[in-house]
């Protein structure tokens, strides 16, 4: 993966996108629903802007998590964590199979109006969101921002267009295919795809000697204390129990915490219980982790990333 080439076009995605955006966001079928949304912040004293300052903010968050979300679902296409790909193909043998599958789709779909470049890619969202409640909850129409305000057709087609896109050698441009699956790549993403987020939200991702020290001083001591057990909700009648082990990152990121704390709980779940099974561990290690962010896109790749972190677990 050229990280440098994969920034730098996917920022002109999110550009592309909030052009788009905007426009869409004067429409019938958003702008009354924009408008009051703002109204109410506005009356709650959230916010002290100008509605043309808070819509810009809102077209932001919704590129950027449209953009995302066909990262996510590249990244899954590329290492075969979903069955069919949507987008694109990495290898000679499956090159032409998500173009098929387009056609066919289109075909199927015609009489229900569902047939546009981007009901093709919500069809890969829904597919991705059925590999596991973790990865459902990257779509969440209730918090995630791209439900918003969504693409118009022509921009869905030309998101489409660039994921296909080839080099010379016939390979895809950007090829996601990688046996550790490793996902630090997604916290230059986070940091600086968009630059209206990074000075809205001061996005920087912490290094990670950072991380591992402040594990170090926080997280062992932590386990020492408590144990392993996550801080299960009890019934009534056990409240006298002994409280368990619970993480929260309050201002999360990319989750590079989140996942720090995943690898150190899960290694000392496996020298407590080397023959357990390995999903119930991983449950009681997820159980016990929490983040949070005001930037919806940062909780979507901290998500995304933790998904994949049980996946290769």
């Amino acid at each position: 993966m050229d990280r440098e080439r994969l920034l730098a076009d996917l920022k002109r995605q999110v550009k592309a996108l909030e052009t788009d955006l905007l426009e869409r966001a004067g429409e019938e079928e958003f702008d009354g629903t924009l408008r009051g949304e703002y109204a109410a912040a506005k009356t709650a004293e959230r916010i002290a802007v100008t509605y043309e300052t808070w819509l810009d903010g809102q077209v932001t968050q919704a590129a950027a998590a449209w953009v995302l979300g066909t990262v996510f679902l590249r990244f899954c296409e590329d290492n075969r964590l979903i069955e069919f790909p949507y987008l694109a193909a990495s290898g000679e043998e499956r090159r032409e199979i998500p173009a098929d599958r387009q056609h066919e789709f289109y075909g199927q779909n015609r009489d229900t109006g569902r047939d546009t470049d981007r009901d093709w890619i919500l069809a890969g969202f829904d597919d991705m969101s059925k590999a596991s409640k973790v990865a459902a909850g990257l779509f969440d129409k209730a918090h995630n921002p791209m439900w918003r305000i969504t693409p118009s057709h022509h921009a869905a087609k030309e998101l489409v267009n660039f994921w296909r896109l080839r080099g010379e050698d016939g390979e895809l441009v950007h090829d996601f295919e990688d046996e550790q699956w490793n996902t630090r790549f997604l916290g230059d993403l986070y940091q600086d795809l968009s630059e209206a987020a990074r000075k809205n939200f001061a996005l920087l991702q912490t290094p990670e000697f950072v991380e591992e020290f402040i594990l170090d001083l926080t997280l062992k001591p932590a386990m020492d204390e408590f144990g392993l057990e996550p801080n299960y909700p009890l019934p009534k009648v056990r409240e006298d129990m002994p409280k368990g082990l619970r993480i929260i990152d309050p201002t999360c990121g990319s989750g590079h915490f989140l996942l720090g704390a995943f690898h150190r709980l899960l290694e000392a779940w496996q020298d407590r219980a080397p023959g357990a099974d390995p999903w119930e561990l991983i449950h009681k290690v997820l159980y016990g982790i929490h983040g949070v962010d005001k930037n919806p896109f940062a909780v979507a790749i901290a998500r995304f990333r933790l998904f994949l972190a049980a996946m290769k677990a």
